[in-house]
């Protein structure tokens, strides 16, 4: 059997955990194990963890590794395609130019290949979710931080390096607020959900009335974005104050995006996808506001149908790519 014929593990390497599927052509997932990442160790001993974590994935679903096509894995961060190398990984401490391609091939003896997890996001769900059918799309995943994926002309956009769509740094708002890239007035910034926790926290620390602060008690710093939907859905005003606000730069952002390339639709993921429509009809209306009218009436803008497992699916779909089998 070819390895394009095989099942695939996928993976996906966060900050918190690491999760490994096993997945077929179709996109079903055979297996699902995680473990916690624990990235303060350093990458050697992550590195062990993911070891023993594809080995237990293969195994659970009765597979032994020579009946395993391919190894890919989608990190938050730079990835030079290329090279398989993770650059930089801000959720991965001491991720610096780690051969993390290179080390799973000499330990497995497959292909193994790596991509940034928006780049698979958008792979996936062309592939298999909100995007099926659309040769012009957008990923955006709106959490922690904003990253994203293109789809351009029915193909996945990496550009040079494997390092294209990061999104969630376009400039915004000159001399914004810091972002933790080191630039100031990215969309991440101002729009993703550590920065509408930040937001609602100065709101609070101001002395304005809010659920926020019943929910949290006196512990202001443990205030998130799920919080701020929370009060958001009981009609808190510090809260709808705080996801305009939020909306409006992350329309400004869809804006610049539609100007650019002109997609068919653009997917919205991630944690913060979650406030639904209290988040994205004010952002659709901000694109609008700033966007050329033709793109911004051609475009839809809509919610994952994959989320959580965006990446993961599409990392599935990028080992097929590459293995030559197509999808």
């Amino acid at each position: 059997m070819k390895n394009a014929d095989k099942p695939v593990v996928a993976i996906d390497i966060g900050g918190t955990k690491i999760i490994a599927t096993v997945v077929n052509r179709k996109g079903e997932m055979l297996s699902r194990v995680y473990c916690l990442t624990l990235s303060e160790q350093g990458p050697e001993k992550v590195i062990s963890r993911l070891i023993s974590l594809i080995r237990l994935v293969v195994n659970r679903c009765g597979y032994e590794m020579k009946e395993i096509g391919g190894i890919s894995l989608a990190v938050a961060g730079l990835i030079d395609i290329n090279r398989g190398l993770v650059t930089v990984a801000p959720n991965l401490p001491h991720w610096e130019d780690v051969c993390l391609g290179d080390v799973l091939h000499d330990e497995f003896k497959i292909p193994s290949f790596l991509l940034n997890d928006g780049s698979a996001a958008a792979l996936g769900e062309h592939c298999f979710g909100a995007g099926i059918g659309i040769d012009n799309l957008i990923y955006m995943t709106v959490s922690t931080g904003i990253g994203g994926g293109f789809i351009l002309d029915g193909k996945l956009f990496n550009g040079t390096d494997g390092s294209a769509a990061e999104v969630g740094h376009m400039i915004v708002m000159a001399d914004g607020p810091a972002c933790p890239c080191g630039q100031k007035g990215c969309l991440e910034a101002l729009a993703s959900g550590t920065a509408i926790a930040r937001m609602a926290r100065e709101h609070l620390m101001e002395g304005q009335e809010s659920s926020i602060a019943d929910i949290v008690g006196d512990d202001l710093d443990s205030v998130t974005a799920e919080h701020v939907a929370q009060a958001g859905k009981k009609r808190d005003a510090v809260a709808l104050a705080v996801i305009r606000e939020a909306a409006y730069y992350l329309g400004i952002g869809l804006s610049n995006l539609v100007n650019l390339l002109n997609p068919q639709m653009i997917i919205i993921g991630g944690g913060v996808s979650a406030m639904g429509e209290m988040i994205l009809r004010p952002a659709r209306k901000s694109m609008k506001e700033h966007a050329f009218r033709l793109p911004a009436y051609t475009v839809r803008v809509v919610r994952s149908k994959l989320s959580p497992d965006s990446g993961i699916l599409g990392a599935a779909a990028y080992a097929y790519l590459k293995l030559g089998g197509g999808r």
